[in-house]
């Protein structure tokens, strides 16, 4: 009778302990995604194998819609930015979008435009992770990479990362990331004013 007492305890002290490790292991997680603006890449999987997240490759594709040419038409679910273009066509970008729990919706105007912008984490994430630095710098580790278009009225960018493996993930805190030279090319035929629809 005494063994099974001794057992029971054992396993209870092993779970507290495994909880407060996945714990750890969960606050270390979050501190990266949130200096990194996402989760880590994950594999994706559908019923037949695995799906590597889609085709990010930029490309000029059929698009037809209402929208006049220069519009950013970002479909979430897609994963896909498109740029409309005349003719019924559009520039389609691989992004990557807000992780669950983070993705929004709504019309905006691009406000401000940055080349290698540097980051400030807003007074909501700092309160969530007060442990995040208060500035980064502009530069090749920054998390907005190497170009920003600022959507007015919210926390969220258009920009580039230094992580271009996570292109085609929902990996964001809400932001749109694009690879670094796709971000660059879109920065370049982008004007401020520019309407963004998210979808």
């Amino acid at each position: 009778m005494p063994s099974r007492y001794l057992a029971a305890l054992i396993a209870i002290a092993m779970l507290v302990g495994s909880v407060g490790i996945a714990r750890a292991q969960f606050e270390l997680d979050e501190r990266q995604q949130m200096l990194t603006g996402g989760a880590a890449k994950k594999r994706n999987f559908n019923f037949f194998g695995f799906n590597g997240g889609g085709d990010v490759t930029r490309t000029s594709v059929n698009f037809s819609s209402n929208h006049k040419p220069g519009t950013i038409v970002i479909n979430t679910a897609e994963r896909k930015l498109y740029l409309v273009q005349d003719g019924g066509t559009a520039l389609r970008y691989g992004i990557g979008v807000g992780r669950v729990g983070f993705t929004w919706k709504g019309v905006r105007k691009v406000t401000e435009k940055k080349e290698w912008p540097s980051w400030t984490p807003p007074p909501q994430m700092l309160k969530r992770r007060p442990d995040l630095p208060r500035h980064m710098v502009g530069g090749e580790d920054n998390p907005l990479g190497a170009r920003a278009m600022y959507l007015g009225g919210t926390l969220y960018r258009i920009h580039g990362s230094n992580e271009p493996e996570t292109i085609g993930q929902a990996v964001s805190s809400g932001c749109f990331r694009m690879t670094n030279d796709d971000v660059k090319d879109l920065y370049e035929r982008v004007s401020i004013g520019t309407t963004v629809i998210v979808q």
